[in-house]
């Protein structure tokens, strides 16, 4: 038995010990939220739940993982039946029993955000509509509007009106595309990301006895980072949970920081609106910051309306002052950030524990240039995930022919890799196929080589001895590794990659590594399936492979959830944070001082505000800076305060 009294602070343990009902637990930063999940769910199998009637949704599948496999660790007891990820996840799997319900077959293929705007483009195509020729959102951007809409339950109007007025004169075209590209995706047995979670409470609304049946199952349902779920993720919970209603939900207010995404900001400002008899319990004693950080941050977030009152307390002894930092200019904040990063590393700090954080990415441009001068190194946290990687899709294409052989994108991905068949002719082939029965035993008639045009005809026998070749493996050793391998050596794949980028030995590695990562799934559609949920994770899911020594540079929205010895918060004036444009929204400016105080408990042992004085603009030359307004509105506070909110210090010629 866990002796819950003695590994928990008195606030969680009364949060691990409630017996059930609806619950809002409010986790300030660095207050043990991750724990006190875990051990809610240890004490819940401890007193006799079922695992199989736990539901533990997350937004990544890493922090499951990591949640469950510490459960197995306290109590040597197998989680695998406890249905736990991310609420795509779980959508997905309970989906994938009943999406005939919703007029697709259940072998459905998943679309990552690619794919999702290859098939928009192919609508476009089809209403004769060429963004090339006529001033057009492409597809890119008709698909965050789409999502937009879906995710925040409004209309394609509204989202145009308020985040895409120069494309209201579009509005029947964009809502036409939306018509055709929802029923295309029905034609093509294919979901993109925002129908899985929309399907998944169509399924709830829509079938009574579906619902009764998964909600009598789920006793317990647990849900972390509430503070960023969005409208249709809400509905989910809440359903699942209607039966026995023991609904807990842990997140953070002051946290809430992802409404650009479609998060719902009322769901858990509301929550005891919409569940009069839940029990609320404050996580406050924070493990992670000095005094002097937290005391910083709780005076700045005080300032905010709309928000449930709490105050961080440090466990951690006295420390120095955040040190306010005024700058002649950016050139000068660049100088000092890389100066003080410098004597931090020559003191022994591991640069991968000093983080330069900034509202947009533009912020951090001078900064790049003075670090990469002086020979710093550093990791801006962007760029293309793994999984989205061109030579992954490239190999899996084959994988979800085998698996769906309906899946037109990846029948276009495949055949666009063979010299000459270009577009015009994968639009003739594809045709042809998708009048068929069965594409594969199409694919290898015939038939199929007589209609492909004189040019083509080499490069797709090619094609055939390569998909014949994957065929005649044993159903046992249809498995990605084997697949891969046979693509790299009994294929020109690897020609393709030699002849296609000047990194194919990289590549080749990353499929190899790929082929390594897959051995972990049972089957070759469970792996596709995964993989496809895995495109939609942040680089911080994904890369765990980037251990080197580097100063991490990141926007703050990218930061959230992490944490560092020593962080540096640059261009800490008013209009950069907070930002202009962001204060046009309704709700914009508590959203930035959250935002702000979400950069500040970041920070561990050392905090810097950098505010440059002067800027300079094409448009309009040299301009005058002020402090952010949340610096300005904390100096008043802390004047009156025992406990100075800052050190200053001013860096001027």
């Amino acid at each position: 038995m866990i002796d819950y009294e003695k590994e928990l602070n008195p606030e969680q343990y009364r949060v691990v010990m409630e017996e059930g009902g609806p619950l809002l637990v409010l986790a300030g930063a660095g207050s043990g939220k991750t724990r006190t999940l875990t051990y809610r769910v240890a004490r819940l199998l401890e007193s006799g739940v079922a695992p199989e009637k736990i539901l533990l949704a997350t937004f990544t599948n890493k922090a499951a993982r990591s949640m469950l496999s510490r459960v197995e660790g306290l109590l040597n007891y197998y989680t695998g039946k406890i249905m736990g990820g991310t609420f795509h996840h779980i959508a997905h799997l309970l989906l994938r029993s009943h999406a005939f319900l919703l007029g697709y077959q259940n072998n459905f293929s998943i679309l990552d955000s690619e794919d999702s705007r290859q098939v928009i483009a192919t609508c476009m195509a089809e209403l004769k509509i060429d963004p090339k020729v006529t001033k057009f959102p492409k597809s890119n951007v008709l698909a965050e509007i789409m999502g937009l809409a879906i995710n925040t339950q409004s209309t394609l109007e509204d989202i145009l009106y308020a985040r895409y007025p120069f494309f209201t004169h579009l509005i029947n075209e964009i809502n036409q595309i939306g018509c055709v590209y929802v029923q295309k995706k029905q034609d093509l047995n294919v979901m993109d990301f925002d129908d899985l979670l929309n399907n998944c409470r169509r399924l709830l609304k829509e079938y009574p006895e579906i619902l009764k049946r998964l909600a009598a199952r789920f006793e317990h349902v647990l849900v972390d980072e509430y503070q960023d779920t969005n409208i249709i993720q809400a509905d989910i919970v809440d359903l699942l949970a209607s039966e026995h209603r023991n609904l807990m939900v842990v997140g953070d207010d002051s946290q809430s920081i992802y409404s650009f995404r479609g998060a719902n900001f009322s769901n858990i400002i509301n929550f005891p609106n919409r569940y009069p008899d839940c029990k609320i319990f404050k996580l406050e004693t924070n493990y992670r910051s000095t005094p002097e950080i937290l005391h910083l941050a709780n005076l700045s977030i005080t300032n905010n309306e709309k928000q449930f009152p709490k105050e961080l307390r440090a466990v951690r002894e006295k420390g120095m002052r955040p040190v306010l930092v005024s700058a002649q200019d950016v050139v000068k904040q660049a100088d000092f950030v890389a100066q003080r990063v410098s004597e931090l590393g020559r003191t022994g700090v591991p640069l991968k524990e000093i983080a330069v954080l900034y509202r947009a990415h533009y912020h951090s441009m001078e900064l790049q240039m003075e670090m990469v001068r002086r020979d710093i190194p550093f990791d801006i946290r962007s760029g293309i995930r793994f999984f989205e990687q061109a030579h992954i899709k490239d190999v899996t294409s084959y994988m979800r022919i085998l698996v769906n052989p309906g899946d037109e994108l990846a029948w276009r991905r495949m055949l666009l890799m063979y010299p000459k068949i270009g577009k015009v002719t994968v639009d003739k082939l594809w045709k042809y196929l998708a009048g068929q029965g069965n594409q594969l035993a199409a694919f290898l008639q015939d038939e199929f080589i007589k209609i492909t045009p004189k040019q083509g005809k080499p490069g797709m026998e090619e094609c055939r001895k390569v998909v014949q070749t994957l065929l005649e493996l044993p159903p046992q050793e249809r498995i990605p590794s084997r697949i891969i391998d046979t693509l790299l050596n009994k294929s020109d794949y690897r020609t393709y990659l030699q002849d296609s980028y000047s990194d194919a030995s990289a590549r080749e590695e990353d499929l190899i590594q790929l082929g390594n990562f897959s051995a972990k799934f049972a089957t070759m559609e469970e792996f596709l399936n995964e993989l496809a949920l895995l495109t939609n994770l942040s680089k911080e899911e994904v890369a765990d492979h980037e251990k080197e020594d580097r100063v991490i540079l990141s926007t703050i929205h990218q930061a959230k959830g992490l944490e560092w010895s020593y962080v540096f918060l640059i261009w800490c004036a008013d209009g950069m944070i907070p930002l202009q444009r962001a204060l046009q929204e309704p709700g914009g400016e508590e959203e930035e001082r959250r935002l702000f105080y979400v950069a500040v408990t970041r920070a561990k042992d050392q905090l810097y505000l950098s505010s440059p004085a002067l800027d300079y603009t094409r448009s309009s030359g040299t301009l005058t800076l002020s402090p952010s307004r949340f610096i300005r509105e904390i100096a008043p506070l802390s004047a009156q305060d025992e406990r100075r909110a800052f050190e200053q210090w001013t860096l001027f010629d």
